[in-house]
């Protein structure tokens, strides 16, 4: 990613100039100019003839030159005003064979060399001497003398010298030497000394130098000899020439045979974590004693698996810690099972219900019954007054009666929707469609009902993080804050993350702005899920998110190597511009991402509805090399005549002005879809920057449709840190998004719109209420899962697209919105597809918007709420960004 500019902005008050440092600042007026983040930008202000600078504002003070360092926009004043007072000069040299530096209170001297200021006459200045490293301050000479601060009451013209003189401390020599059967490095603080074999480092006479010994993988550290003992870290007093030697031996753990035996009419497979069996007869393997192993048994086609014997019993997972030679059986069987489950699901935006023949279902929602092997099962739908419909799904297709043949567990889903803009949604003739990066619902608003409390609103029911739920009312009600297993404190880096049930994380508040980012691809969300049942076939325990981040953070060399950010969570404080939105408009507590992967996946959804069996990013290997061939929403507004737009932010990208439709579409994840060619040869006016969206909100010209794509360039899109070299700071990205928002409320556009404010996945950031259920959106399984990926070994419901991923924040934003509503409707966000196919009548693009509601219930039609909209309290831009420690 490359550096992003940001824009420095003088404003000076009265007669005089300003230059910078470098370049690009010269002015007398109001002037600005773009540099590049982490530039150090010198100010210097000169008075016009018969004026006096009086001083800076805003990112400086005092009277001397003004030292920026650019991490996002900044302003700087500058005065000045007729001078009434005469100014004298006070001039600094520093003299010795030492270096240093000497500043002064007020500011205006900042030197190492020979400097000078002018100061109003009766101006009491204090100069402070700090000495440069290997030298003392000896005195001050001239206008002041001693060691201590020189204050001199100015009436004239006066100079003082600063002496400093270079210390010349006596190197003796500390030696580490390596000895034992192991391998190790030793690291000293100071630095000085990093080796694996013997190494010397000279520090000067009297420093205490700490030596820390980090055996390597199969060995350990045995201690010291020397001039120390012991296996803690080695701390010498150096008064002279010292040797220590740091002794690492070979670990050679006791290795113990795990045999595995099936038996049983049936046949199937058992595996093991860690690797080593995997086998459908007899087979063994050896395992250093102590290991935790985990067997896992799959019951090959018509055959059931019955249970363990030997060391293990039980149906789940065979789970034993290794301490002497083991033996288990797994049992598979031929025989049918009596019975199986028929589950029916209800879906889609309208209501009805359905019964069966033979008796046993009868539900408007979901519901299950068992019958007898072999029996068919008539299942009939009839919609709801106001609803159609729509089909079945699942183990049923089309629209006329399903019947199901029960040979083995099955689930339909019967889709009922409202009828067709019968609610008056053809007021809307503005969709905007906001969406940022990476951030769930814990994290962002499960501080929602305290905000309320604390501001006046009603309580009403939302299911945020239960610390923050009242403790009588409307449920959920008041809980422990949640936790999640975290890393074995006596397994830390360069080990692996160790998942450590007595050691939990437990949900606390962020302080920093910035934080080192969450992985939410495929194999961490599925993790997410269940550390000891990834591939969905029990109900789902949220409890991975802790070993994921710390496992990942190890990998990327991040500061929190144990993964503790995961649990943190942010409040109105941080994001007051969102916790006023969610509470004066409609929000919801059950919206999800499409997919459990990561960010490029859930947008091809939001785009397509579908990413044609991608669990991966394109061109992430030999299977995802193609274009998606999917229509796409884009397509089907075109067909329809139905204007749209995509807007993006072309700041710290490779695009330059004019801006061609070919560069900004690589801002978009249409890019993604063959169709983006279409749109860049026939349709080039409908992809736009930024600046046109405001244009059009002008010019009363929003088209019907607009899609505004995250900043991620100027670093403006809430994605935690990539790299610990550049922070993403969240209430910079809320200010952007708040920008966008209040230009539309402000303009003509304002009272026939609907903002759907959204984030496009979780992040990897932990959220309590599991992944939902899902129709798969054409049938198609994952297609470029990669060796040893979750799925690739054991399959599971988790390994198809049939579940959503974790909860994100929604804010519907409209004068028509209702307010202060939470939605509990369990929906993913292809239901924005499903709204704006509703509003413009379209056909779904997949199965999978055409079971969602259609967001009618966030909107009163008839009663606007919001006709002249609220005034949202400007996003807070002053947290603290940090990366190296937390909270």
């Amino acid at each position: 990613m490359s550096t992003p500019n940001y824009q420095l902005t003088v404003k000076p008050s009265g007669n005089g100039t300003i230059t910078s440092s470098p370049g690009g600042i010269s002015c007398g007026q109001t002037c600005s100019a773009a540099f590049a983040a982490g530039t150090n930008v010198t100010l210097t202000a000169t008075a016009a003839s018969g004026m006096t600078f009086n001083g800076w504002g805003g990112a400086c003070s005092g009277t001397g030159s003004c030292a920026v360092t650019i991490a996002g926009d900044t302003s700087v004043s500058a005065t000045f005003s007729t001078s009434t007072t005469p100014q004298v000069q006070l001039s600094v040299t520093t003299a010795g064979t030492g270096t240093g530096t000497v500043t002064s209170n007020p500011a205006g001297i900042n030197c190492g060399q020979t400097c000078s200021a002018n100061f109003l006459s009766g101006t009491a200045v204090t100069l402070t001497a700090a000495a440069g490293s290997g030298s003392t301050f000896a005195g001050w000479t001239g206008a002041c003398s001693g060691t201590g601060t020189c204050t001199v009451a100015l009436s004239a013209a006066a100079a003082v010298t600063a002496t400093f003189n270079t210390t010349t401390a006596a190197q003796v020599q500390l030696s580490v030497q390596d000895g034992g059967s192991g391998t190790g490095t030793v690291t000293s603080n100071p630095a000085g000394i990093d080796c694996g074999q013997t190494c010397s480092a000279g520090f000067p006479s009297g420093t205490a130098v700490t030596l820390t010994a980090t055996p390597a993988s199969g060995s350990t550290f045995a201690g010291w000899t020397g001039a120390c003992s012991g296996t803690a870290a080695c701390t010498v007093t150096l008064s002279a020439a010292t040797a220590v030697t740091a002794t690492f031996n070979t670990t050679t753990a006791a290795q113990v045979q795990l045999s595995v035996q099936d038996a049983g009419s049936g046949t199937g497979t058992v595996t093991s974590n860690p690797a080593g069996i995997n086998c459908g007869g007899t087979c063994s393997a050896s395992f250093a004693s102590g290991t935790a192993v985990t067997l896992t048994a799959a019951p090959a086609s018509g055959s059931t698996f019955t249970g363990w014997s030997g060391a293990c019993s039980g149906t789940s997972n065979c789970v034993m810690t290794l301490n002497a030679n083991t033996n288990v059986t797994a049992n598979f069987s031929t025989a049918s099972p009596s019975s199986y489950q028929l589950t029916v699901q209800s879906l889609g935006s309208g209501s009805g219900t359905v019964t069966s023949n033979p008796a046993g279902i009868n539900c408007g929602t979901a519901c299950t019954a068992s019958y007898n092997s072999g029996k068919v099962v008539t299942l009939t739908a009839a919609a709801g007054t106001g609803s159609s419909f729509a089909g079945w799904t699942g183990a049923c297709t089309g629209t006329a009666g399903c019947s199901v043949t029960m040979d083995a567990g099955a689930t339909v889903g019967a889709i009922f929707n409202a009828s067709s803009n019968s609610n008056g949604i053809g007021v809307i003739n503005h969709v905007v469609l906001v969406t940022q990066e990476n951030r769930s619902l814990d994290n962002y608003l499960g501080a929602l009902r305290q905000y309320w409390r604390n501001n006046g609103y009603a309580d009403i029911s939302f299911d945020g993080l239960a610390q923050f739920n009242p403790s009588t009312g409307e449920a959920p009600l008041q809980g422990p804050p949640p936790s999640v297993p975290g890393c074995n404190p006596n397994d830390p880096p360069p080990s692996d993350c160790i998942y450590d049930k007595t050691n939990p994380i437990t949900s606390f508040h962020l302080k920093t702005m910035c934080t080192e980012n969450t992985s939410p691809s495929w194999n961490e969300a599925h993790v997410d899920w269940s550390y000891e049942d990834q591939v969905g076939r029990y109900p789902a325990t949220n409890d991975g998110f802790g070993w994921v981040t710390g496992h990942d953070s190890r990998a990327e060399n991040f500061y929190d190597t144990n993964g503790i950010r995961v649990m943190g969570y942010y409040d109105d404080g941080d994001l007051n511009f969102l916790y006023f939105m969610a509470s004066n408009f409609a929000t919801s507590d059950r919206w999800f991402h499409p997919v459990l992967s990561r960010t490029n996946i859930n947008r091809e959804y939001m785009i397509a509805s579908t990413s044609q069996g991608y669990a991966y990013p394109n061109g992430t290997n030999s299977h995802d090399m193609a274009l998606l061939t999917a229509k796409t929403i884009y397509q089907e507004l075109t067909d329809a005549g139905v204007s749209w737009k995509i807007y993006v932010n072309p700041q710290g990208s490779s695009c330059t002005q004019p801006y061609q439709s070919s560069c900004l579409m690589t801002l978009s994840y249409l890019q993604n879809f063959t169709y983006a060619q279409t749109v860049v040869k026939s349709y080039p006016q409908n992809i736009a920057p930024i600046s046109q969206y405001y244009t059009d909100l002008q010019n009363n010209t929003l088209p019907q449709v607009a899609v505004l794509e995250p900043a991620s360039e100027a670093g403006d899109d809430e994605h935690g840190s990539d790299t610990d070299k550049v922070a993403t700071d969240i209430q910079r990205g809320e200010a952007y998004a708040e920008s966008l928002i209040n230009g539309l409320m402000t303009s003509s556009s304002w009272s026939s719109s609907a903002v759907f404010m959204t984030y496009d996945e979780n992040g990897g950031l932990y959220d309590h209420v599991p992944p939902q259920p899902a129709v798969s959106p054409d049938g198609i399984k994952p297609v470029d899962l990669q060796p040893g990926d979750v799925c690739t070994k054991v399959d599971g419901p988790t390994c198809d697209f049939t579940y959503t991923g974790y909860r994100v924040p929604l804010v519907v934003i409209s004068p028509y919105a209702k307010k202060h509503y939470v939605s509990h409707t369990v929906a993913d966000y292809t239901a924005m597809l499903k709204f704006i196919e509703t509003r413009f009548k379209l056909s779904p693009l997949t199965n999978r918007d055409a079971a969602q509601m259609d967001m009618t219930e966030f909107f009163d039609f008839n009663n606007p709420a919001w006709s002249t909209p609220p005034t949202p309290p400007a996003q807070n831009t002053n947290g603290a960004c940090y990366l190296d420690h937390l909270p």
